[in-house]
C-alpha cells in the first residue's frame, strides 16, 4: 500500500494505478482488515471493529432503557411551488437539547417557515408562532407537497449497547485511513466501528472505466456495506463527499439509521459536475498538475501548513489517488434527487460539524444544510479546516460522543383540562 505523497505523485507522473486488489473471500484479518467484493471483481478493504462483549449483558443494558423518553413527533409540510419557490412548515414538537453545553450550536427550526427562491433563503416566523402577523398572500397552486408525520424514538447510543454500529465514510482523495483516530477513540469506548476504502482510494480495487466512479455506483457499493454490517441502531459519519452517502442510505433506511453526522459535507445541494473544473481535463494533462493539486489540497486542507499538517497528509491518505480516479470521481458528481426537499425529508438527527478554515466548503453553505435540515446541530470548530478529524481529533471525538449520548428531553403531556379549554 501506498503511504506517501511521494509515491502517490509518481504514480500520477508515471501513469500507474495504485492499489489494486484482486477478489478474495470476504473474511476478517487479526487486525480489523477485510475485503468485501460489493460485486463480482470490485473489492473494497473494510476496517471493522467489533468489540468482544459477554452475552446478555448489552442486550439487557439496551432493553432497560426507557424508549418513549426519546420520542420526537417528526410533522412538517414541504410545498414547492413552479417559480422554484419552497415553504418548509414545521408542525411537530421542538426538539430542547443541552447538546453542546456553552458551545456554538443551533437548535432545531421548529417554529419558523423557511422560504427558498433562487438560491436565497430567507427565514419569516411560522403561522404557529405567537409573534406571527397575518398577511394576506395570493394563492399559488403548488406544484409539489410532501407531508411528514412520523414518531421518532432518538435515544443515547452507548458502547456497551451491542445494536449500535458507527460508519464512516471518507470523501474523494481519501482513505478509511483519515479515521484513524475517531476508530481508535470510539473502538476503546467499546463501539462497534466500520470504515470503508471508496474505489479507487486506499487498498480498494480501482477499475479502468470512469462509469465505476459516478455517484450511483459507489452509493450501492455503500448500500452494500451497510447492509452487511448495519444493526439495529446505526450511525453514518461522513465527510466531504461521503456527507452525500450518508444522506442517501439514511434517505433509503429511515429505520436504520439513527443518528448522522455531517463533517464539512457543505450545503443541501444537488450535485451535478462542474463543466469549468479543472478535472474535466484529459487525464495525460491532469497529470502533469498533479504536484500542484496535492500541494493545493495541503494549503486548502489544513488550517495551518506546518510539518505537522504535512505528515497528517501523508499518513491520512490524503490525495493519494491516480490521476484518473479523482477525474472520474469528480466528473462522476451527478445526483439531481439529492436537491433541498430531498433532504428537508429527513427525519433522522444531524450533527453538522464545520472547520471554520475550509477553503473549500464555506461556513454558510452547513448553515444552510442547518436550516434545511428537520432536526440539526451545527459547530464550528475555530482552529480547524476541511481536515478537521486530523487537525483536532481530541475536540472532534468529543463532539461526536457527545451526540451519540444525546437524547430530547422528554416533553411533558398537556394536562386534560387545559387541553380541553383551548377547544
Amino acid at each position: 500500500m501506498l503511504t506517501t505523497i511521494a509515491d502517490g505523485l509518481l504514480c500520477c507522473l508515471m501513469g500507474k494505478m495504485p492499489n489494486t486488489v484482486s477478489p478474495l473471500e470476504s473474511t476478517e484479518s487479526s487486525d480489523g482488515f477485510s475485503f468485501v467484493e460489493v460485486k463480482p471483481g470490485r473489492v473494497l478493504r473494510v476496517k471493522h471493529i467489533a468489540p468482544a462483549r459477554p452475552e446478555g449483558v448489552a442486550e439487557v443494558e439496551a432493553k432497560g432503557a426507557p424508549q418513549k423518553a426519546g420520542a420526537v413527533r417528526c410533522k412538517r409540510r414541504i410545498t414547492v411551488y413552479r417559480n422554484g419557490q419552497m415553504v418548509i412548515e414545521n408542525l411537530g414538537d421542538a426538539v430542547r437539547s443541552d447538546l453542546l453545553h456553552g458551545q456554538d450550536s443551533a437548535e432545531p427550526n421548529s417554529h419558523v417557515e423557511l422560504e427558498v427562491s433562487e438560491g436565497n433563503a430567507t427565514l419569516a416566523p411560522s403561522p404557529n408562532a405567537s409573534s406571527a402577523v397575518p398577511t394576506k398572500r395570493r394563492k399559488r397552486k403548488p406544484k409539489k407537497v410532501v407531508n411528514i408525520d412520523c414518531t421518532k424514538v432518538i435515544t443515547s447510543c452507548k458502547g456497551t449497547h451491542s445494536d449500535v454500529v458507527l460508519f464512516f465514510i471518507h470523501g474523494v482523495g481519501g482513505s478509511l485511513d483519515i479515521w484513524k483516530e475517531q476508530l481508535d477513540f470510539f473502538a476503546k469506548l467499546g463501539y462497534e466501528v466500520v470504515a470503508p476504502d471508496l474505489a479507487g482510494h486506499g487498498a480498494s480495487s480501482a477499475p479502468q472505466i470512469a462509469a465505476a466512479y459516478t455517484f450511483y455506483a459507489l452509493a450501492e457499493d455503500m448500500r452494500t456495506v451497510f447492509k452487511r454490517y448495519a444493526k439495529k441502531r446505526n450511525i453514518l459519519i461522513g465527510h466531504s463527499y461521503g456527507v452525500s452517502f450518508c444522506t442517501f442510505l439514511a434517505h433509503e433506511y429511515p429505520d436504520l439509521v439513527h443518528k448522522v453526522i455531517m463533517i464539512n459535507g457543505g450545503g443541501p445541494t444537488a450535485l451535478e459536475p462542474s463543466l469549468c473544473s479543472i478535472f474535466n481535463m484529459p487525464t495525460c494533462v491532469l497529470r502533469c498538475f498533479s504536484p500542484c493539486l496535492a500541494w493545493s489540497f495541503l494549503k486548502a486542507g489544513f488550517a495551518r501548513q506546518g510539518a505537522k499538517e504535512k505528515q497528517l497528509l501523508k499518513e491520512g491518505n490524503a490525495f493519494n489517488v491516480s490521476s484518473f480516479v479523482l477525474r472520474a470521481m469528480m466528473g462522476g458528481q451527478y445526483w439531481p434527487e439529492g436537491d433541498e426537499v430531498y433532504h428537508a425529508e429527513l427525519t433522522v438527527p444531524v450533527l453538522l460539524v464545520h472547520g471554520m478554515h475550509d477553503k473549500f466548503v464555506p461556513v454558510e453553505e452547513d448553515q444552510r444544510m442547518a436550516e434545511i435540515l428537520l432536526i440539526a446541530f451545527l459547530k464550528v470548530i475555530d482552529e480547524g479546516s476541511h481536515m478537521v478529524m486530523l487537525e483536532c481529533p481530541e475536540t472532534v471525538n468529543t463532539l461526536l460522543h457527545e451526540f451519540l449520548l444525546w437524547e430530547p428531553e422528554p416533553i411533558s403531556a398537556p394536562e386534560p383540562g387545559l387541553e380541553a379549554e383551548k377547544k
